[in-house]
């Protein structure tokens, strides 16, 4: 299953109650310890949690939920079917959140990995995103977590529109 190379891949767009067996599949495949559907129905009733789907060919091939705060964006979980990592799935999901950053507003993204999850902490650093601290005993008590936090790199224009 390799979409790579078509125009408009993955379609990124909000999740919806119909993505959630997908979702758990995805989940399932993804993590030692994956979220229950009662776990994502929990979360995605905040007010400020929004979960989104990326899709190829009507198929849900990926996910993400964030939470929204004043002044950045925690991005709870993130997962690709195994079918489509290393295609840019990730990737475009990624940027989707980037992209609803506001310079001075929402600045950084911030997230968690497991000390255990290379792939995932190389991901994010690829990405740009950077670890700066330590969590101990985030995942259970032998398991620590890095923090990983993304700013928005600063543009000219940026500059420009502040002067």
């Amino acid at each position: 299953m390799n979409a790579t190379g078509n125009q408009g891949f993955p379609h990124i767009r909000w999740l919806v109650r119909k993505d959630l067996p997908a979702v758990l599949r995805i989940e399932d495949a993804s993590f030692r310890e994956p979220w229950t559907e009662d776990e994502f129905v929990r979360s995605l009733r905040l007010r400020n949690v929004i979960g989104m789907v990326a899709e190829h060919q009507d198929m849900v091939i990926g996910y993400m939920i964030y939470e929204l705060h004043r002044d950045s964006i925690h991005l709870l979980s993130i997962a690709v079917h195994p079918d489509f990592r290393r295609q840019g799935v990730g990737t475009a999901m990624l940027a989707k959140l980037a992209s609803k950053m506001e310079y001075q507003r929402r600045g950084k993204i911030t997230t968690l990995a497991s000390e255990i999850n290379l792939d995932a902490q190389v991901f994010l650093r690829d990405y740009g995103f950077r670890a700066t601290e330590v969590v101990k005993d985030h995942y259970h008590p032998d398991e620590d977590a890095y923090f990983f936090e993304y700013r928005q790199p600063v543009t000219a224009s940026v500059w420009e529109s502040t002067e």
